[in-house]
């Protein structure tokens, strides 16, 4: 963990922003070179990529003030311009929606963009959680005793602090105040690696005959069951049936995947 990279006088170099720079730029040559490969003109992926950058940033803050509404009221401009507190979903949504309106603007099919774009995507979601790793903005996991366990003690969002609002966890240490030294499980490193499997998945059955959008729907699938899964032991409120807000996004992520197959899968037939 290691939230500032090095600081050259007022210049400092962030983990979060580096790799979240990082994964922007892979993303974007490995969708350049999609486009290229499926004979579409690489510029309109290098326009879609800075919209999904834009979309992506604005759709995740909008989406982190408004699951922390009431600390945004109290402090509404330092909230809404501060660099960190980002929503993945939020921003993907968001993104979604804006490269929808902009690929029909340019008569291009939307399945086939979301197709060339889909293992791109994966990977640069699973790079930039590594700088969630770095930055220790509380996308850690519960308290472990594995090996592995990380100290996000000198992280943003210290684990004392973190989990203040969830009892379960506060109730096993004195006072209710959790150690900033517990070990936890590094929930964004497990999602680098799992999403980097996924994306070599994806990258490889890409040149197989599908119909446009299986691809797509397969990521959707995939990226839902992932976070999904990864949820029952992250930091995050249980809100509704046990699940936490980004599980009940997950479930219809893989539920239009699930559907888009089957769907797709007819007409094929």
């Amino acid at each position: 963990m290691c939230p500032r990279i090095v600081s050259i006088g007022p210049f400092t170099i962030y983990g979060f922003g580096l790799m979240l720079a990082i994964g922007f730029i892979v993303g974007s040559m490995l969708f350049a070179a999609e486009f290229k490969r499926r004979n579409l003109d690489p510029a309109y992926a290098n326009t879609i990529t800075l919209i999904a950058l834009i979309a992506g940033i604005v759709g995740s803050k909008i989406l982190y003030l408004i699951e922390n509404w009431s600390e945004f009221i109290v402090d509404p401009i330092g909230m809404a311009f501060n660099p960190g507190g980002l929503t993945f979903y939020g921003g993907f949504i968001l993104a979604t929606v804006v490269i929808y309106f902009y690929v029909k603007s340019k008569k291009l099919h939307f399945l086939t963009v979301a197709d060339a774009i889909s293992p791109a995507l994966i990977l640069a979601y699973g790079i930039a959680r590594i700088g969630c790793h770095l930055a220790g903005d509380g996308d850690y996991g519960f308290p472990t005793t594995l090996p592995w366990g990380t100290d996000y003690s000198h992280g943003t969002y210290p684990p004392s602090y973190a989990f203040r609002d969830f009892p379960e966890i506060t109730s096993q240490f004195p006072n209710g105040i959790v150690p900033n030294t517990i070990p936890c499980h590094p929930t964004p490193v497990y999602e680098f690696i799992i999403c980097s499997i996924m994306f070599i998945y994806l990258w490889k059955i890409r040149k197989k005959p599908a119909p446009t959008g299986k691809l797509f729907m397969l990521y959707l699938i995939l990226a839902g069951s992932e976070r999904f899964a990864i949820e029952f032991i992250r930091l995050n409120p249980r809100i509704l049936f046990g699940m936490t807000e980004a599980q009940l996004i997950s479930i219809v992520m893989i539920l239009i995947g699930a559907v888009g197959i089957r769907v797709l899968s007819k007409q094929e037939a």
